[in-house]
């Protein structure tokens, strides 16, 4: 069953993990999914695809202080295409992610979070994945 209105996800790509992110079903807030290697994660979009429905995917952009490419551009532009061939006809977009790791990590302490919690594996990535998401759901409005 493809409900009326599909959900848009957010990626924070990193070399050791992928957190993502995903819209509630109104595209007004993000919320974590959770953080997976690349096998984890097509697993987990074609399961969302499949019971929620993929309207679109964001995938952070990692830009330099200067709003320039950096060696991990070229890293998340082969991420992309990879993406491309594992989800045909689901459209991708880039975000900017300067420093969605460094806000979110703020955002975690500010939570009231220990110390020891904010630096579970994955936590930190699927919360710059959140942000990142709602950074684009926001621009929408």
């Amino acid at each position: 069953m493809q409900p009326t209105r599909q959900r848009i996800i957010g990626i924070d790509f990193g070399t050791k993990r992928i957190g993502v992110a995903k819209s509630d079903p109104l595209g007004m807030f993000a919320q974590p999914v959770g953080t997976f290697d690349m096998p984890g994660l097509l697993g987990a979009l074609t399961k969302v695809r499949s019971e929620e429905g993929i309207g679109l995917i964001v995938v952070g952009y990692p830009l330099s202080d200067r709003g320039e490419e950096n060696r991990m551009t070229a890293v998340v532009d082969r991420f992309i295409e990879e993406l491309r061939a594992a989800l045909p006809g689901v459209p991708i977009e880039t975000a900017d992610e300067h420093r969605s790791s460094r806000s979110a990590m703020k955002i975690l302490a500010g939570s009231g979070a220990s110390r020891k919690k904010r630096n579970e594996k994955g936590r930190l990535d699927t919360a710059a994945a959140c942000l990142i998401l709602q950074g684009w759901l926001d621009s929408r409005t």
